[in-house]
């Protein structure tokens, strides 16, 4: 997996003409996070913020996942996507 391939595919998926699901959503964001931070950081959200806590709680189930390994699911998934909403 190449970095460049990551950051293609961070283009294209603005390029998606309706939005995806929550699911996928959140997918793409845990994925981009972990190949591109490593490990999940910082203190997990509050109860009331629900979204943040969302996207915290769907990157710490990638602990321990590989950047190169997250970076390949993200473009895998991106190119489902643009295959599935153009």
């Amino acid at each position: 997996m190449t970095q460049q391939a990551f950051e293609q595919a961070q283009k294209d998926v603005k390029t998606l003409t309706s939005k995806p699901g929550n699911d996928d959503l959140l997918f793409l964001y845990s994925h981009f996070k972990q190949g591109s931070d490593g490990d999940v950081s910082g203190k997990r959200p509050g109860m009331l913020d629900m979204v943040g806590r969302a996207k915290y709680d769907a990157w710490a189930k990638l602990k321990g996942m590989s950047k190169d390994q997250a970076m390949q699911k993200y473009v895998d998934k991106v190119q489902a996507l643009l295959k599935s909403h153009r």
